[in-house]
């Protein structure tokens, strides 16, 4: 949803007319930003459906919701595709199963369709060796069902491909010979301004409204998954050691993780608080376990000591938060895998301390490495603590406006691909 969100205000000025196509509000799970509405200008189409009943799905154990209003999406898809002459289709969400439509369209409309892969839909990352146990049952099985027999036969008469990692596309063309013709770039979420500027002027909230004194604060909004435990771990490894050397110096550090699951307010469970259980680091540590909004997580950015961007075990994982941590302006602190896509983006960035963490019998060195950065946190970032910002670099690739531009570009080469095909 973000990245089309953020792009709508700009597609007209590089020739392309949006008409959005929705699951409607009321058929919807999870939490409502309501604000966000004032970032989609007015003027924009909207076509909103219908989707079977959270209730109702639920006596099923169908909580998707992608398979929910797969067949209102059809149905309307279908019924502006007949009515109505369009160039493309574009999907931007990770509803996996909404892809199917695309070919379902193209064969019966002859419109080309783009799939904008921010999550790769199949994936042997929990098969991997020392990977957890995957989550879900049954309904992960399924998951990984659908992923095998309709990934190849959604993709294959795709006419473009957009992702947020290079690896997700190189996974794809090792996969399928067929991919490599076609076009295909990779475009990151970035960031937006006019987002900045709107929740610059929200109110303050805890954890910043709950200072005591000289404390600094570390903070990571978002949720905390089942491939980023690692570099939580080490973090609160580090803290641990830094409060056995330097007791009264570490009791001035605190540590929020916000919006951590992606369930409303009072059903998230804690998944960090345990991990720093496990270090004695409990008393430092608060989590808010639910999801919050998007402006709400940019608010509470402008307002922390520091920004915590703990990578993933998956070298391929782009995370889209550095671009919003980017603009909100405190200081990050970066644990990243050796040689991931995390590492390559924040070093060409030179926005953040960087902690390199995963290899083996390198545990303390990261450690030493995040006590480094927790003197320097309390010593108000000494000169020559911190990297300089790339800014010229940032406002030329990432922010909305220059990367709707990208889409733009890819798109008029899809069709024109499309086309040539035919």
């Amino acid at each position: 949803m973000q990245r089309v969100r953020m792009s709508l205000p700009y597609y007209r000025d590089f020739g392309w007319e949006p008409v959005v196509l929705a699951i409607g509000e009321q058929w919807q799970q999870g939490v409502r930003e309501i604000d966000l509405l004032t970032t989609i200008p007015s003027d924009v189409r909207v076509v909103r459906t219908p989707a079977i009943s959270p209730r109702w799905a639920k006596l099923i154990g169908l909580g998707n919701t992608g398979l929910r209003g797969w067949p209102y999406l059809l149905r309307a898809g279908s019924r502006l595709l007949r009515q109505e002459k369009f160039d493309l289709v574009f999907f931007s969400n990770t509803q996996f199963m909404t892809f199917t439509l695309g070919r379902l369209w193209q064969r019966r409309f002859g419109v080309p369709y783009v799939i904008d892969i921010q999550d790769p839909w199949r994936t042997d990352y929990f098969e991997r060796a020392g990977s957890r146990r995957p989550p879900g049952g049954w309904k992960y099985n399924f998951a990984r069902l659908c992923a095998w027999k309709f990934e190849g036969w959604s993709y294959a008469r795709a006419a473009g491909f957009i992702s947020v990692s290079p690896v997700y596309l190189e996974d794809l063309g090792v996969r399928y010979p067929w991919f490599l013709a076609k076009p295909s770039a990779v475009i990151h979420f970035g960031a937006s301004i006019q987002d900045l500027e709107r929740a610059r002027k929200r109110p303050s909230v805890a954890p910043a409204t709950q200072r005591e004194g000289s404390e600094r604060h570390f903070l990571y909004t978002g949720a905390a998954g089942p491939v980023m435990p690692q570099a939580v771990s080490v973090l609160f490894a580090a803290l641990r050691a830094y409060r056995a050397r330097e007791p009264e110096r570490a009791k001035r550090l605190r540590f929020h993780f916000v919006g951590t699951s992606y369930v409303e307010s009072g059903k998230g469970k804690p998944s960090v608080m345990p991990l720093a259980a496990d270090y004695g680091v409990a008393d430092q540590v608060d989590e808010v376990p639910h999801r919050i909004g998007f402006l709400e997580a940019l608010r509470l950015q402008f307002d922390a000591d520091v920004l915590l961007l703990p990578g993933s075990s998956d070298p391929a994982y782009s995370p889209s938060k550095v671009y919003v941590y980017y603009l909100a302006g405190p200081p990050i602190l970066a644990l990243v895998f050796k040689d991931s896509v995390m590492e390559s983006l924040i070093k060409k960035l030179s926005c953040a301390y960087i902690v390199v963490i995963g290899e083996p019998g390198e545990e303390e060195n990261a450690q030493r490495a995040i006590q480094r950065f927790f003197e320097f946190a309390l010593s108000d970032f000494p000169q020559g603590s911190l990297p300089v910002r790339n800014d010229a670099y940032f406002h030329s690739n990432y922010l909305a406006n220059e990367l709707t531009k990208a889409q733009c570009a890819l798109f008029d080469e899809a069709v024109q691909f499309d086309a040539s095909t035919r």
